[in-house]
């Protein structure tokens, strides 16, 4: 692996294999040390997805985490770039170049080949007409880069209005990973479920608002 001079020039190599067959052959081909940048480029956009997956984890719950979900859904809105682009996403350089040691990093590769054997079982390449081909990888990348926008929506601590546009980031990254178009189809739905209820929320608020300041009128 050589280290890539800038992180913009840096694409990602698309792939159909399963996420956990890719994890194996690098744990089995890692060098004594390699940096993040090389890691995120051996792992190309399944690496990322599954980062993806693990930051919508904490708003599967009907709650709202305000500070959180900014932080968390600037991160999916990177990656949905990235995938969109077909490029790594900026991240400070310092972190990029920080080296990581094939002793450290060669358990961890193989335990999460291992669960992802499960998630093979469940979820599956079918309905490919909704992820095969570049055009459509990367609009499915744009559309992750949407769930990650709205998750960051400040709604407060209004319930599911973080967990609706999570479970769409999720079923994305699944969807793209596992070349899944029954889970992009879920992903699409709680899309427009988030845009229906959010564009709700804000007709309430409105309307409550007009009729507050006619009654303070009155």
């Amino acid at each position: 692996m050589s280290t890539t001079p800038s992180s913009s020039s840096a694409q990602f190599s698309d792939t159909q294999v399963q996420l956990s067959t890719t994890l194996r052959a690098l744990a089995a081909r890692l060098p004594e040390s390699l940096t993040v940048r090389e890691l995120m480029q051996a792992c190309g956009e399944q690496g990322l997805l599954l980062f993806c997956c693990i930051l919508t984890f904490p708003f599967l719950l009907p709650v709202s985490i305000p500070g959180v979900s900014t932080v968390f859904g600037a991160l999916i809105v990177l990656i949905g770039i990235g995938v969109t682009l077909n490029r790594v996403p900026w991240l400070p350089r310092k972190l990029q170049d920080k080296m990581l040691s094939r002793a450290s990093l060669q358990p961890a590769l193989e335990k999460g080949a291992d669960v992802f054997t499960k998630v093979d079982r469940l979820s599956k390449p079918r309905l490919l007409a909704l992820t095969h081909g570049a055009s459509t990888n990367r609009f499915n990348g744009f559309m992750l880069f949407v769930a990650g926008v709205l998750l960051m929506m400040p709604f407060g601590f209004v319930p599911f209005s973080n967990t609706l546009p999570a479970l769409a980031a999720l079923f994305f990254a699944i969807g793209i990973l596992q070349r899944d178009g029954y889970a992009i189809l879920l992903g699409h739905g709680m899309t427009v479920g988030t845009i229906v209820y959010f564009s709700a929320l804000i007709f309430g608020a409105v309307q409550g608002g007009r009729s507050l300041a006619s009654l303070m009128g009155g």
